[in-house]
């Protein structure tokens, strides 16, 4: 059962990386199908290629082995997350989704690692990751104050008490998916860590404020 299940999420999985570089090639159509004969390779960058002898992999040492990959037959390459983080959940958790992590490099480095893989007919793929931030991301810092227009960035419920939280939910850890935050005397609700806050998706500004950061990154 539990392979099963992982299959069924590995596949989940490689349809939305599918959807999501439809929308990137501006395409939705049936025809758009290059992937059923692609070969794709997964880069971790943090372990890929360091170009400045610090110990940790960087976009320009990703940029340098673009021509290996396309050598080596690689039609796509599929990057593990590289946007801000603190890095709690290996970069799922993001502080900012309009900013590279600077272990890796700047928003211009990433810019020539975009240009430099359609130079060589490469096609590339992020983990974007629009479900939750970083608790340390700007916006929840504001909506666990309850700064005006920023309440309801995320799934804020009453608990019972302090130490009781609204339901028996769990993470995907098999911990309690709430998590108490005293400013505001109520419980966030989280899938992943505590340091994973889920965004509230039922309110518009959020929608908003995320399309600006995804075409952000597509338009590159």
């Amino acid at each position: 059962m539990s392979v099963l299940i992982i299959v069924i999420l590995l596949t989940t999985l490689f349809q939305s990386l599918i959807e999501a570089e439809i929308i990137y090639n501006g395409s939705s159509t049936a025809k758009d199908e290059w992937w059923k004969h692609a070969t794709f390779y997964q880069v971790y960058p943090r372990t890929f290629k360091d170009s400045d002898g610090n110990g940790l992999g960087d976009l320009n040492g990703v940029i340098s082995k673009l021509p290996h990959l396309v050598n080596a037959g690689v039609n796509a390459a599929w990057f593990s997350p590289i946007f801000k983080s603190p890095g709690v959940d290996s970069g799922y958790d993001i502080s900012d989704f309009r900013d590279i992590d600077e272990q890796f490099g700047t928003m211009s480095d990433f810019e020539r690692l975009v240009q430099r893989a359609h130079e060589l007919g490469l096609k590339i793929i992020l983990d974007f990751v629009p479900n939750h931030t970083s608790d340390q991301h700007v916006w929840f810092q504001l909506s666990k104050n309850k700064t005006e227009g920023y309440e309801d960035y995320y799934v804020w419920k009453d608990g019972y008490n302090s130490t009781t939280p609204p339901n028996h939910w769990i993470s995907i850890f098999l911990n309690s998916a709430w998590e108490y935050v005293a400013e505001r005397d109520q419980f966030y609700y989280h899938l992943f860590t505590n340091a994973q806050p889920e965004l509230n998706y039922r309110n518009p500004k959020v929608v908003q404020e995320m399309k600006v950061s995804y075409n952000l990154i597509v338009i590159h």
